[in-house]
């Protein structure tokens, strides 16, 4: 009868490393958690003398499993004991020379596990409970925002988990806040989500009233495999995902003009047969320069063709091209439940009306610059 084996009774005596040679390294766990608009939650520790934030987690205690020491952190440090942990999002190594490593600490090293905590209900947001000599204070932000608390490398290591869960990519694998294998499309174009202004208003299914001017239309764009088009504008803090759409100029005959316009110039599409789903009440018009009540439309459409990447005559330079299930672009939105609710309805409407199928959980892809030939 053989006795067990382990991996280290295999190397030879000249490569073996007693005990006391073997390098040590700390062990971290963290998780991604979110609000029902994709906020990210942020910590801020009370023993930090340089004021910066941190996801929530903690240090591996010895013999324990990251995962475990994960979901004890969550229940020590916000209270919670209901979360599961779906998925590693991201598995970091951090070197003991980097430079955010703050000055007279000694460190041998780290790696860190980073998990999907999932999104908190709001009656869970309002259960979350601080250990007050750890913790002074939560808060729920915008990703731009949370990379400006966190520490640089803590902000690298948040996004590429955030977006490994959003794009639904494999695990992130880093080496101090860098991607040491292919970097997935959220990653390259610094997409971020944002919390966005009426995300929690309905959608009225009915046509618009005469009195409210229509102000926009943007539209969920399906490919023939049930996927559909986003564009990113690029800036300074990173790339926001939109629908292909915008505001109603008035060159324009009718809001699907508008739509026709804008998807071309944004992402060269040619759209076939816009129809309407609904629209979305903007009782201010703030963003128009206060104009008053008036309507967001949302429409559907079939893209009949992608063109080669072209400059936005608007903004001067190329969007991002992207492809998503309907549930992921709802995400990268920000429009919570609603947004969710809105892209079943587009979902359904392009199985109903152009036959096409229902999406399973995918990879976000990039549209390639050439263009793509659709069937």
């Amino acid at each position: 009868m053989s006795s067990p084996v382990s991996p280290s009774d295999h190397v030879t005596p000249r490569a073996a490393l007693s005990a006391a040679q073997r390098h040590a390294a700390w062990l971290g766990a963290a998780a991604i958690i979110t609000d029902e608009v994709g906020r990210v939650l942020l910590v801020h520790p009370t023993y930090r003398k340089d004021d910066s934030w941190l996801l929530p987690g903690g240090v591996v205690e010895p013999g324990e499993h990251p995962h475990i020491t994960c979901r004890r952190e969550i229940t020590e440090e916000l209270g919670l004991t209901d979360l599961t942990l779906s998925a590693v999002l991201a598995v970091h190594s951090f070197s003991p020379h980097h430079p955010d490593l703050q000055p007279g600490t000694h460190c041998p090293g780290e790696v860190r596990f980073v998990f999907d905590g999932g999104t908190l209900t709001p009656d869970q947001v309002e259960a979350i409970r601080l250990p007050r000599k750890e913790l002074s204070e939560f808060a729920f932000l915008e990703t731009r925002d949370a990379v400006q608390r966190l520490r640089p490398v803590d902000g690298q290591i948040m996004l590429a988990a955030y977006r490994a869960r959003l794009g639904n990519t494999a695990t992130a694998h880093l080496a101090d806040g860098r991607h040491i294998l292919d970097v997935p499309a959220l990653d390259r174009h610094d997409v971020h989500v944002r919390y966005r202004p009426l995300w929690d208003s309905p959608l009225h299914r009915g046509p618009v009233p005469e009195r409210l001017p229509v102000q926009q239309a943007w539209a969920w764009c399906f490919v023939p495999d049930g996927r559909v088009v986003l564009v990113a504008d690029p800036g300074p803090r990173g790339a926001l995902p939109m629908l292909p759409g915008g505001t109603v100029e008035t060159t324009d005959a009718t809001p699907e003009d508008t739509l026709h316009r804008e998807a071309a110039e944004e992402g060269q599409l040619t759209l076939a047969d816009p129809v309407r789903l609904g629209w979305v009440l903007d009782e201010t018009g703030e963003v128009y320069g206060g104009v008053g009540s008036n309507a967001r439309l949302r429409l559907a459409a079939r893209v009949s063709g992608i063109g080669p990447t072209a400059v936005d005559p608007a903004s001067g330079h190329p969007f991002a091209r992207l492809l998503a299930t309907p549930a992921q672009a709802a995400a990268l939105l920000g429009w919570g439940p609603p947004g969710a609710r809105q892209a079943q309805l587009a979902a359904e409407t392009a199985r109903e009306r152009w036959g096409l199928p229902t999406t399973l959980p995918a990879a976000i892809e990039e549209i390639p610059a050439e263009g793509m030939r659709l069937t």
